[in-house]
């Protein structure tokens, strides 16, 4: 009986010390999930009662909605191009410190730096000094002889690409984890390689890709999540409008601009459940070609 007793007693200790967690779960995340699927369903500008429409605000929104139409085609391209991009270049720097030299720890801590910082409003607030008629790039290019007072982050033909350079240049999350990944790659395997008379791109595709593998799925995935949900730089830079002629209006900044601009929270909520079903397919569909080019140490190729 004391024995029952002593664990009932520590199965409430446990309960006790993880309510606020279980409690801010259900508060914070799981109610606000629920409300927004019910809201999605409904009118609802806030200062009235919802009222039920039904499938009425997913039908408008790829019937009626130009702008919907457009704001995905402007977050599918800077998704799809930011993310390799981030990637290759995380990789690259990473190989490149993953080397035993003096003062090496101080070039990592530089590289990490803007990923600290993130995509802050101080940031954004940069790039359009960077990036504008009279910025710090228009300048670099005088210096080779090519003048230029085009504003880059105001011409439409370039605006989406400063946002996606921006994402590129805070790589630094992403190179950390890489460079934990290259650390494990025993040294005996590039030894043997040289032995056996390869050459550097040899042992990058045959060692170093193949064990990486895990490493690069896991980022891939994080940084398409991440990358789907990138606001405050494109809302800073278009000062929440999505311009130049909507290329910057990426798909949460639309969002934003529904609810809180027009208070079309119904309408938002549908939004915000379309991006959830795009994001897990493509999350789902990573995942299943993964098996053709991730490989697993333990259990061989999946």
């Amino acid at each position: 009986m004391k024995a029952v007793s002593l664990r009932e007693n520590e199965n409430v200790i446990g309960y006790v010390f993880t309510a606020p967690f279980i409690l801010g779960f259900l508060i914070f995340t799981m109610f606000p999930i629920v409300s927004s699927l019910y809201y999605s369903f409904t009118e609802y500008n806030l200062l009235e009662a919802p009222r039920w429409v039904g499938l009425q605000n997913y039908e408008n929104m790829f019937t009626n909605d130009d702008k919907l139409i457009k704001s995905l085609q402007v977050t599918m391209t800077y998704v799809f191009a930011s993310v390799p991009l981030r990637l290759a270049f995380a990789l690259a720097v990473a190989m490149m410190l993953n080397t035993v030299a003096r003062g090496i720890g101080a070039y990592r801590s530089a590289y990490y730096l803007p990923s600290l910082i993130g995509g802050s409003v101080a940031v954004s607030i940069m790039w359009t000094q960077i990036f504008g008629d009279k910025g710090l790039f228009n300048s670099a290019l005088g210096l080779i002889g090519i003048e230029s007072t085009t504003s880059w982050i105001g011409s439409p033909d370039s605006a989406l690409w400063t946002l996606i350079a921006l994402s590129v240049w805070q790589f630094g999350s992403s190179m950390l984890i890489f460079l934990a990944g290259l650390k494990n790659i025993p040294a005996s395997m590039y030894e043997a390689a040289s032995v056996d008379g390869a050459n550097a791109v040899h042992k990058f595709f045959k060692i170093t890709l193949p064990l990486l593998s895990p490493i690069i799925l896991f980022n891939l995935i994080m940084q398409t999540i991440a990358a789907f949900m990138t606001f405050t730089p494109a809302y800073i830079i278009s000062r929440g409008e999505g311009g130049p002629l909507d290329n910057t209006l990426l798909y949460s900044l639309y969002l934003y601009r529904r609810a809180f601009q027009f208070f079309e929270m119904g309408y938002a909520s549908a939004m915000a459940w379309v991006m959830l079903i795009i994001v897990g397919l493509i999350t789902l569909l990573i995942f299943q070609t993964s098996k053709y080019w991730v490989h697993y140490e333990a259990k061989g190729d999946k």
